[in-house]
């Protein structure tokens, strides 16, 4: 669904540019008739609406995959409406089995609140927080009692939780499905009647979850929650959903030399997904960046502007231009000025053990590996002899395109 196949029939331009933000990169706005209703109160009468995400802290940190919704939530907070960035501190201690294919091992309390520190953190570099609610879910989860939840199993199905996909497959697979888990989704839900949530943000993974919390917001007598669902973004690869264990992602508390070359290396088919999804520039403005590299432009200006807006996004502007100078200069061959300086003893040292000491190789046998790709310079001259052994003295060593080490041997 696209703002194009919008009618903007009878709908004032505030409520029509609020749709089509609302619209931009999204997979589907369910239902969008009654989002519509919502915005034109809101304008009538003054009153934001009520935005809601919720994230499980199960990780410490976040990718950049994570901040697509996050990005939405800041489109629509700076047309004035409340977002509500809720911690699932307690839905954490279930475990979400979206997409799972195994019963997820819950988390300990203590990991939950090592994660939880660091993630409203790294989103107030996307959301403002002035104008950001922050809630962790434990404040109504945690009081609801035996009672409650078996009150709050009451108004679901069975039935209706199997046609959930990944809970259909694991029981027609016969793999187990704990009752557990059939909470999750309920817990999720309840949020959004303890929020009284206008709009529920989250990935297409959790679509399911959403229409559970309109569901539930029903049955407790409040008008129910519009949901928006974003697309999963693609990794570095342009192939499968950006995930650490794909490593095909960029970390937001990567340093800005890293996220600036790992921006520049997607294809130029990914790069205008990435705009969509990433870039706060408007649809027009990346359409006529579209039409200069169609007219012939280089494609690699809109790449590295793209590159230069997120680096900036989570560090500054400064760094994102000193990033770009950083890989002009490895590009070309050039050193970094903020190389890592390393004092190691034992001249003559072999060149696999001078990389292992220096923090440039995992291994000796690493090392060697490395100088057999061709991977290894000291002083830009490429080493292919592993039997090398380094004098006293003071050298530049550079394993791969960005990892550098002044090296003193004595």
């Amino acid at each position: 669904m696209n703002a194009e196949s919008v009618t903007s029939n009878g709908l004032s331009d505030g409520v029509r540019r609020a749709l089509e933000i609302s619209l931009r990169g999204a997979d589907e706005l369910l239902p969008q008739d009654e989002w519509v209703r919502k915005l034109q109160r809101s304008e009538a009468s003054g009153t934001p609406l009520r935005i809601k995400l919720g994230l499980d802290p199960t990780a410490p940190d976040i990718h950049i995959g994570h901040t697509v919704v996050l990005n939405k939530m800041r489109q629509l907070q700076d047309l004035g409406h409340r977002v509500i960035f809720l911690i699932g501190d307690f839905t954490t201690t279930i475990g979400d089995p979206s997409g799972r294919n195994s019963t997820r091992p819950p988390l300990t309390r203590e990991q939950i609140e090592a994660n939880a520190q660091t993630y409203y953190r790294q989103a107030s570099l996307v959301l403002d927080p002035e104008k950001t609610e922050i809630r962790y879910n434990s404040e109504w989860s945690d009081p609801l009692g035996a009672r409650g939840m078996i009150q709050l199993a009451a108004k679901y199905t069975v039935a209706r939780m199997m046609e959930r996909d990944d809970f259909n497959k694991r029981f027609k697979a016969g793999q187990s499905i704990s009752v557990h888990e059939f909470l999750y989704p309920l817990m999720q839900g309840y949020d959004s009647v303890a929020l009284k949530s206008d709009l529920e943000l989250g990935g297409t993974d959790q679509k399911f979850n959403l229409l559970v919390g309109r569901h539930l917001q029903q049955e407790y007598g409040q008008e129910p929650q519009c949901i928006l669902t974003m697309p999963l973004l693609e990794g570095l690869d342009g192939v499968e959903k950006m995930s650490k264990s794909k490593n095909n992602y960029i970390g937001i508390s990567e340093d800005a030399n890293t996220m600036f070359a790992k921006v520049l290396s997607i294809s130029d088919e990914l790069m205008w997904r990435w705009y969509t999804l990433l870039s706060f520039q408007s649809l027009e403005q990346i359409e006529a960046l579209k039409a200069e590299i169609a007219s012939g432009r280089n494609p690699k200006d809109a790449k590295v502007a793209l590159a230069k807006e997120i680096t900036a996004r989570f560090h500054s502007a400064a760094a994102a231009e000193a990033a770009e100078q950083d890989f002009i200069n490895r590009s070309k061959g050039g050193v970094p000025d903020d190389i890592p300086e390393v004092s190691l003893g034992g001249a003559p040292l072999g060149i696999a053990q001078l990389l292992k000491q220096a923090g440039l190789a995992p291994s000796t046998s690493e090392g060697n590996r490395l100088i057999d790709g061709g991977g290894v310079r000291v002083d830009s001259v490429v080493i292919s002899d592993k039997a090398l052994k380094l004098p006293a003295g003071s050298y530049v060593v550079q394993v791969g395109k960005r990892k550098f080490a002044r090296v003193t041997v004595s």
